[in-house]
């Protein structure tokens, strides 16, 4: 039969050989006692016996050393079958031999094409033994080659239903591997993405607060600088200014460091009330004006943080590249969720050519909770950002009609 693959093979193949050895040791055993009582002495007795002492030997040999370089299975099916054929031919009970050893083709052969061969050669043997002994008789026709050919069948279709199970249990087993061969690769990539995506998170919260902090801190120290002489109170509101956004960006850090033991709910109207004091002092050191329209807001704080940072980024963009005259904020609760809307009079961009990370870090922190970010704007006509993300309606209604049929505006 076809070899198993794996230690599951192996093991299969050991306890198989191990129940039938014991079998085959018996019958041996059972045959060289009938041959010894019933047969009278002579050639042809002493013949038959050294024909089964040749099996056994081979047979003991493939047991007890199945590494042999001399006794492989092949050359033991080759001795079975020339013994099978002199037995025959000397009448030494081949029949009951053949019969022990039908197995063996299947379990040594190890293929259904040479298990085939050597059960045919085997057949043949004893049917030209047989033929041989007693010619074109009565009997060789009616005895010997009716039964041997219906032992024959029967072992055929018992070996060919063995091999189909052991095969059916190889594919199995090797689904198995194979299965947990998947799984510990989707472990490994799990855990790789696991990483990589905290660091990805990391890298945003980085470039959301820490990073726009200092680059606010490096445009108003060069500020107070440039104006030490011509406007020494504007410095030293800049100064102030800036110490106040250091002090923010330590604030900042203390809480990435601590973020896994942030609560997940924040007060009701926090977000309005720290987006008040993010816009005054924006409105504060950059000297543009600032319209708003904020209303209090119930959510999470991994809600409130996005809000608060989409609008720190926008507000680091208009500083940097907008040249505007008047931003609007507008922060309202919708059916379908928090809307935050920003908007510039500045000289707008072609949001597909943008190359920077804040837009990018600002999208998938929405769609992290389910949210969306949408960017319109082009040369000369300011900018508009919309950011929305949904929140457990406050009754029942239509949340999921509203969100499937809402616009980006």
């Amino acid at each position: 039969m076809t070899a198993l693959a794996g230690p599951s093979a192996d093991s299969f193949w050991a306890a198989s050989l191990r129940r039938w050895n014991a079998v085959c040791w018996v019958l041996f055993a059972a045959m060289a006692l009938g041959l010894t009582a019933m047969h009278r002495p002579g050639g042809s007795k002493y013949a038959a016996l050294a024909l089964l002492g040749c099996v056994v030997l081979c047979y003991a040999l493939l047991d007890r050393f199945p590494g042999n370089p001399v006794v492989r299975p092949h050359v033991y099916l080759t001795v079975l079958v020339l013994a099978l054929g002199g037995l025959a031919f000397l009448r030494g009970s081949y029949a009951a031999l053949f019969m022990v050893t039908l197995p063996h083709y299947w379990m040594f052969g190890r293929t259904p094409r040479t298990s085939m061969a050597f059960l045919g050669l085997a057949t043949a043997a004893t049917l030209v033994g047989s033929w041989s002994r007693q010619g074109w008789s009565l009997e060789f026709f009616s005895e010997t080659l009716v039964s041997t050919l219906i032992v024959v069948a029967v072992g055929v279709l018992i070996g060919l239903w063995a091999h189909s199970v052991v095969a059916q249990s190889t594919e199995r087993a090797r689904l198995i591997v194979e299965l947990e061969r998947t799984q510990a690769e989707l472990s490994e990539a799990h855990q790789r993405q696991g990483a990589a995506g905290e660091r990805e998170r990391m890298a945003r919260d980085i470039h959301d607060t820490l990073a726009q902090g200092f680059a606010s801190i490096v445009v108003l120290a060069e500020a107070a600088r440039a104006g030490l002489t011509a406007d020494p109170a504007r410095s030293a509101q800049q100064l102030r200014s800036i110490e106040s956004t250091a002090r923010e960006n330590l604030a900042e850090a203390r809480e990435l460091v601590s973020s896994a033991q942030r609560q997940d709910v924040a007060a009701a109207g926090s977000v309005a009330q720290t987006l008040r004091r993010i816009l005054d002092r924006f409105a504060e050191d950059s000297a543009l004006t600032v319209v708003t329209d904020l209303s209090d807001v119930v959510c999470d704080q991994q809600t409130r943080i996005a809000l608060l940072r989409c609008t720190q980024e926008s507000l680091a963009n208009v500083r940097k590249h907008a040249r505007a005259s008047t931003v609007g904020v507008i922060l309202a609760r919708r059916p379908y969720g928090v809307e935050l809307e920003i908007t510039d009079d500045g000289v707008g961009f072609v949001p597909e050519e943008a190359t920077g990370f804040g837009l990018y870090g600002m999208r998938k922190r929405l769609v992290e909770l389910g949210g969306r970010l949408t960017v319109t704007s082009s040369v000369g006509d300011g900018t508009r950002v919309l950011a929305v993300i949904p929140l457990e309606p406050p009754a029942p209604g239509g949340e999921e009609r509203d969100k499937g049929s809402e616009g980006t505006g």
